[in-house]
């Protein structure tokens, strides 16, 4: 998760010294003016998230930095996110997690978006990083996991990942982790794993859940 977090919480080079949450506010207030789509007000946002307002604020900072205009679209999130992964090819598992967190599919991130998202992932409970990690892999958002979608997702990380790893991947590696967790998922055999399947296999199975963890990272 650490590159989501560098992404969008890197602060401006250059800002003016201000004193006390009051000037913060009255800040704040003055960028929100500025940009095409204005994010619901931090209360709202406090409420929603699992993020206090100086959080709130530090993130928004960040996000408005390296998207003046409040509204992120897919090829900007992938020349962000390919910098923190130049060697590999990251646009098409950076395509798959604008998805994932681009819940209303109208194919831009807001901040709510964005911190709605990062919310889960930071501070949400087991249940809802994996209904969160569940919807990333259901690439077609029909409500089940092929073992094609499985088998994209993790082709884009290793795209992404592969060429720093040691020893070096096999180029069937992918296809072959894919094999060992849909098995273990598809507990009726039915060629697809539902959310409930997801979960309770991810649950009950700590190689399973380990495996899952190395991938952090790309989030």
């Amino acid at each position: 998760m650490g590159a989501l977090m560098v992404i969008f919480s890197i602060q401006p080079k250059e800002r003016r010294k201000t004193t006390g949450r009051l000037n913060d506010s009255v800040e704040d207030e003055l960028e929100l003016s500025t940009v095409r789509h204005r994010p619901e007000g931090l209360e709202q946002l406090e409420a929603r998230t699992r993020f206090s307002r100086k959080e709130l604020q530090i993130l928004y900072r960040g996000f408005k930095n390296e998207c003046p205009s409040g509204i992120v679209n897919e090829e900007t999130f992938k020349d962000i996110y390919a910098q923190f992964f130049p060697q590999g090819e990251s646009s098409t598992y950076a395509h798959f997690l604008f998805n994932a967190f681009d819940t209303d599919h109208n194919g831009s991130l807001s901040f709510e978006d964005f911190v709605m998202g990062l919310s889960i992932l930071l501070r949400g409970t087991i249940q809802e990083k994996l209904n969160w990690a569940f919807n990333l892999y259901d690439i077609n958002k029909d409500g089940y996991i092929t073992k094609e979608e499985m088998l994209d997702i993790m082709k884009a990380i290793y795209d992404m990942m592969g060429k720093c790893t040691y020893p070096i991947l096999k180029e069937d590696t992918p296809r072959q982790h894919v094999e060992v967790f849909f098995q273990k998922m598809d507990k009726n055999k039915d060629g697809v794993v539902t959310i409930d399947e997801f979960i309770d296999c991810c649950q009950n199975d700590e190689n399973i859940m380990r495996s899952m963890h190395l991938f952090e990272n790309v989030l």
